[in-house]
């Protein structure tokens, strides 16, 4: 193990200063030297008046100003003369006097003061050793995120700055959203030649909003328009400006944009915007006011009394709902980009950016991949592709090849293969419920086609019946609503037919929250039921508690009976609609059940032609892309 010269030096100067002090209190306890050859016998004043009596004192040597003496005597038990230490009382010249007129040897040695000198020295030297250790770990702590050393920065921008952004990213890598690259190409156009628009009177948009959902590639355009601008680039999060501390976030707003017009013309762009840039006032009493503040000074900076000439603001979200509509208007955010997920040759474009550094066989077909992942955003394409190198690696293969592409692909949808089941009553009832869900939307022609069958599980779901929409299908009609309540009622109507009412499982209970939600949608948002063509509900759900509380409803409690009422007739209609078709079909039904339980799965094409053989399969609208 690896210790650093810090840790070291933290253990030993505690170790420092204890052994100083040790060694002073030894060494320096004393405030005399009595030499080398100081008694180690003592004598009491009484004994020794006694012998300097009796004249059998010889010398007498005075240290510590009087206070002891070294006293050489004779004595006569041992017939020899030995060196005693005798403690004086204090200041007696009558002793010295006495000394003298018996014409005794005397001496007296002067007080040596070192022990002042290093006591002087301890007292410096301990105060000197803390300071230097607080200094050591004040620094050591201040280089860490959010240390005491930073609390001088709080009103400090985070913003990460790039005079020459190297983000490695252009507008050649980004693929399957022309439409927002070619109104962000103007904004580049802008920074790097503004005089072609001043020249004719154009001004110079101060924000560009990116909007759409997570993973298409908000981030990444910001870093593209960053690399192909070639200008002085400023990153940060929204969540960076708020902080605990009142009026920190409006700080570091205000340091931001002085840092930019220092270094204009730039590009901030700020990411999640909706973490600070929320409506104000939303809350119940008044919303957190730090919050608020920081949005306030933001709004200031873009559009106040001074203008941000040469500063470019990107800004990205996936809520603009909730964004306060001062942050909206024209003049701060003057665009609004929408980054929506990719259609099929966009979703081709984008697999071939990610397809360049990864091995994949010659046989492969991304055309095959775009058309099977409608609904995949950018960041999908991107972990498909991920997934299916590394089962390929996993498998020891050299190269990527359908296979590894169909497996990440059900694994990115549905989770984790688990392990299959083994052939008993519950797997059969499994199988009866995938081949309800896949012969009704087979026979229905308002339905998506089955594209495939399977038992064998993933994540939560015993078995799955995948289908394909239509690619060109932005509109739905109230047939296909209805094709799709019928569909995922056919595995509850196949357990009721086949295996009784009182055998019925929780199985479907995902399909029935989806059939509730599509007819509850008809009638209250597409005005398709009896109740006539009004909207009751609004398009998005309540953001803000303080919204959901005051809002009244929007019809009163008779409408709300009679909304219910529909709902079920309609989930009610797409489960008659299945049972007939089940009660019809059941010679194919048991055909296909016993085909799946013995290989597992079954796909789209090979399931048509068996069901064609039994009854008529409709014609459904193929969609032919055009790439």
């Amino acid at each position: 193990m690896k210790i650093s010269w810090k840790t070291i030096l933290l253990w030993i100067l505690p170790v420092l200063v204890i052994g100083f002090f040790l060694w002073q209190g030894a060494f320096t306890g004393g405030t005399s030297n009595f030499g080398s050859n100081t008694a180690s016998t003592r004598m009491t004043y009484g004994r020794f008046l006694e012998y300097l009596d009796g004249g059998r004192v010889t010398s007498v040597d005075l240290y510590e100003g009087g206070r002891t003496a070294i006293v050489e005597a004779f004595d006569p038990e041992l017939n020899r003369s030995q060196r005693l230490r005798v403690d004086l009382p204090g200041n007696s010249p009558e002793l010295v006097a006495k000394l003298r007129s018996a014409n005794i040897n005397l001496d007296s040695h002067p007080i040596r003061n070192t022990g002042a000198i290093w006591g002087f020295l301890g007292n410096l030297i301990f105060p000197v050793l803390l300071i230097a250790a607080l200094f050591f770990l004040f620094r050591r702590s201040s280089n860490m995120p959010g240390g005491p050393g930073q609390a001088m920065n709080f009103g400090k921008s985070r913003a990460r700055f790039q005079m020459e952004a190297t983000t490695g990213i252009m507008f050649d890598d980004v693929a399957g959203i022309d439409e927002a690259k070619e109104e962000l190409q103007e904004v580049v156009t802008f920074l790097k030649q503004p005089e072609r628009f001043t020249a004719v009177g154009a001004r110079i948009p101060k924000g560009v909003l990116l909007v759409g959902p997570p993973g298409t590639g908000k981030t990444l355009l910001a870093k593209a328009i960053a690399g192909e601008a070639e200008v002085p680039f400023f990153s940060i999060s929204g969540s960076e400006f708020v902080e605990m501390f009142v009026g920190v976030g409006a700080s570091r707003v205000r340091d931001l944009f002085k840092k930019a017009k220092e270094n204009a013309p730039c590009l901030i762009f700020i990411d999640e915007i909706d973490a600070v840039g929320r409506q104000r006032g939303a809350g119940i009493g008044g919303g957190n006011d730090e919050r608020e503040q920081t949005l306030n000074q933001l709004l200031t900076e873009m559009d106040g009394f001074e203008g941000n000439t040469g500063i470019i603001i990107i800004a990205a979200t996936n809520r603009s709902d909730v964004l306060d509509s001062a942050l909206m208007r024209p003049g701060r955010f003057d665009r609004q980009v929408m980054v929506d997920a990719p259609d099929i040759k966009g979703r081709l474009g984008i697999l071939d950016v990610h397809a360049r550094n990864k091995k994949i066989a010659t046989e492969v077909s991304l055309e095959a991949i775009a058309r099977r992942t409608p609904g995949f955003t950018g960041a999908d394409l991107a972990n498909l592709l991920n997934e299916a190198a590394i089962l390929t690696a996993r498998r020891r293969k050299e190269a990527i090849t359908m296979l590894e592409i169909d497996d990440a692909v059900d694994r990115v949808i549905a989770g984790m293969e688990g392990t299959p089941l083994i052939d008993s009553k519950s797997k059969r009832l499994i199988a009866y419920h995938e081949i309800g869900h896949a012969i009704v939307g087979t026979l229905l022609k308002d339905h998506d086609p089955v594209q495939k069958v399977t038992l064998i599980p993933r994540g939560q779901a015993q078995g799955l019946t995948w289908f394909t929409p239509n690619e060109e299908q932005g509109l739905i009609t109230r047939a296909q609503l209805l094709a799709r309540i019928a569909g995922a009622m056919g595995g509850r109507a196949a357990e009721e037919e086949i295996f009784g009412y009182d055998e019925v499982t929780t199985g479907a209970g995902g399909d029935l929250q989806q059939v509730t939600d599509m007819a509850r949608q008809m009638v209250t948002r597409f005005g398709m039921s009896t109740l006539g063509p009004v909207s009751l509900e609004s398009q998005t759900g309540e953001v803000f508690l303080g919204n959901g509380l005051m809002n009244r409803s929007e019809y009163s409690e008779e409408v709300a009976v009679r909304i219910d009422d529909q709902v079920r007739e309609l989930a009610e209609l797409g489960h008659n609609m299945a049972r007939k078709i089940i009660q019809e079909q059941r010679i194919v039904i048991d055909r296909l059940v016993d085909l799946l339980i013995e290989r597992e799965t079954i796909n789209g094409e090979e399931f048509r032609q068996i069901v064609a053989e039994y009854a008529e399969v409709p014609e459904k609208e193929q969609f032919v892309p055009q790439l």
